[in-house]
């Protein structure tokens, strides 16, 4: 059940991210939560600044994060680690540009009053490619639940 947990909050962490819910997004993590993104890269320290860093990155792109393949190891009654593989494709549509990536994140989660947060999360890269979607003269963004209405 503790693992099963576990695994609700990554996926959804990585819903929240991806439909930009950044409220529902900061309850996933303890106040003082740490993230090291892109081999610490990106490296940041409380709630606040995490989530304004995933807001503030460019919000015009659309993102779809995967995570697969948890690794959870329970360390004590409140908490744990978590490996997880993760896949990722980015539309920026300011710039006409996509990313497809895959990573693997090293987790490490508490149990504050009886819920799992997130207390570190982050990630080294396997691979991460680019293009310019302009070069794919039929590629077309046909919906985009981010676009304005």
């Amino acid at each position: 059940a503790e693992i099963e947990a576990i695994k609700r909050l990554k996926y959804k962490y990585l819903r929240c991210v991806d439909c930009k819910l950044w409220d529902e997004l900061a309850k996933c993590f303890t106040p003082d939560a740490t993230t090291s993104f892109s081999s610490g890269k990106y490296s940041f320290k409380g709630v606040g600044a995490i989530v304004n860093f995933l807001r503030d990155l460019n919000p015009t792109t659309v993102h779809m994060h995967h995570g697969h393949h948890p690794e959870i190891e329970l360390t004590s009654d409140t908490t744990a680690t978590g490996t997880w593989a993760l896949e990722d494709y980015v539309i920026m549509t300011e710039l006409n540009m996509s990313l497809h990536g895959a990573a693997f994140y090293h987790d490490e989660y508490v149990k504050v009053d009886g819920d799992w947060k997130i207390k570190h999360t982050g990630y080294e890269r396997v691979f991460e490619e680019t293009w310019n979607r302009a070069d794919i003269p039929s590629l077309n963004l046909m919906q985009n639940m981010h676009a304005p209405k």
